[in-house]
């Protein structure tokens, strides 16, 4: 559970970092893209203005100016040039004395691509253009050379996702060596909680062991009597309550290296609703089981035999009367799949999620005819998730279904019991 935890707060740390500079880096690049794209139109904006010119003979630059700053070096360091336009598009007049690497060919090839463009204003290839009307009917087309601008935003785009990852990487190292500093707390308040559960469990069995004892003496010495059968009956509960609790504390631990096993899932499914089938039959149900043959698992034997167990023992209180309680293990893949259903009217589905919580009982009052604490089928889940998978519950005319999914084993071994589904007989098998 503690690893689960700790991996997920990297998990959630990571994924709230990753995209917090993923916006980042989008907004730097497009930003970028925004910011050259504003410049380069100021720049044709200007030049159409001042007739091919940045700055008119005797004129002063602004340098208050910060989306194209004009200097006298400007001409010089602004590669352009510009194409006087007919009224049907052709070649006019071409100024080419800002620009080296333009020929009349190349220019009737950017004008080409230009009229396919369509629009006043976009790129072709590096280059921004900008189309402006002429009074005679024609147009006038200034082509701008963007290609140092937009390498400069490229770099810096390139530059930010290389420090996001570096960033990243950083933060990924930092929280792996201080998430354990970070939840040691939390594990050891939640290690403290499990001992003292189990000590405080082992001391309440000792008076209960001597109360128990009492009341043998005063059933002989007195005769049986209500209050004696009243005062058993709380004393087994409370004895049933504290198994429950140092059940649910244990399973809650990681599986020990060496403690699991390699076993047959379909045995223990068998072995489970034969034992469960006579009470089912006392309550006038009847328990079918479909088990594949051959299904195993690696893990903890007593804890699958304690998921049958519960879920089984749910299903035979809260059945239906006259109802048919169905216990299904399958595998498909590397997945094993096993299910617990029961008719059971009546049932608020919006409740369902909490049926998992500790000490959660859905009806009070049945809960106490049935002898339920609400720890059961907590201690269920905390066996699956222990086992690394998944329990939920689903409710769907008026039957109520538990399944487990969980990891299968790579290696098999000889099939120890056939598939079978059947009706079991009112026997109990040895459990």
């Amino acid at each position: 559970m503690i690893r689960s935890l700790r991996w997920k707060f990297i998990w959630i740390a990571m994924l709230s970092l990753l995209g917090t500079m993923t916006v980042l880096c989008v907004s730097i690049g497009v930003g970028n893209h925004w910011i050259t794209t504003r410049r380069v139109d100021r720049a044709i904006s200007l030049l159409h203005q001042n007739g091919g010119t940045f700055l008119p003979p005797g004129a002063a630059f602004d340098p208050s100016d910060f989306e194209f700053q004009v200097t006298p070096e400007t001409a010089f360091e602004t590669r352009y040039f510009i194409v006087e336009l007919t009224e049907q598009r052709e070649v006019k007049a071409v100024d080419l004395e800002h620009i080296a690497a333009f020929d009349r060919h190349s220019v009737t090839e950017t004008i080409s691509k230009v009229i396919q463009a369509g629009g006043s204003r976009g790129y072709v290839d590096y280059y921004r253009f900008g189309l402006f009307p002429s009074e005679d009917g024609g147009s006038t087309m200034i082509v701008l050379d963007c290609f140092l601008m937009l390498q400069a935003a490229d770099n810096m785009l390139r530059i930010t996702v290389i420090i996001f990852f570096v960033c990243a990487l950083i933060v990924f190292l930092l929280l792996l060596f201080l998430s354990g500093r970070a939840i040691r707390p939390f594990a050891e308040n939640l290690e403290r909680q499990r001992q003292f559960v189990t000590d405080a469990s082992h001391e309440l069995k000792t008076p209960l062991s001597i109360l128990s004892a009492d009341l043998d003496l005063l059933s002989d010495s007195c005769g049986e009597s209500r209050w004696l059968g009243s005062a058993r009956t709380q004393i087994a509960r409370l004895d049933k309550l504290i198994r429950n609790l140092v059940e649910l504390a244990r399973t809650e631990e990681t599986i020990r290296e060496g403690a699991s096993e390699v076993f047959s899932l379909s045995d223990i499914a068998l072995a489970s609703a034969e034992a469960f089938a006579p009470l089912a039959e006392a309550e006038g149900n009847t328990l079918a089981a479909e088990v594949a043959a051959g299904v195993e698992l690696r893990g903890v034997q007593d804890d699958l035999f304690r998921l049958f167990s519960i879920l089984l023992d749910n299903a035979v209180k809260y059945c239906d009367a006259g109802g048919t309680i169905r216990l299904s293990v399958s595998q498909r893949g590397r997945t094993v799949r096993l299910s617990v259903s029961n008719p059971c009217a009546g049932l608020n589905p919006a409740r369902l999620p909490r049926y998992f919580d500790r000490f959660y009982r859905a009806d009070s009052s049945r809960s106490r005819t049935t002898g339920g604490y609400g720890i059961g089928l907590s201690t269920a889940r905390a066996i699956v998730v222990r086992h690394r998978g998944r329990l939920t519950n689903h409710y769907a005319n008026g039957i109520i279904t538990f399944t487990a999914l969980l990891p299968q084993v790579n290696e098999k071994r000889g099939n120890t019991s056939g598939s079978r589904g059947l009706i079991m007989p009112g026997y109990p098998a040895p459990f």
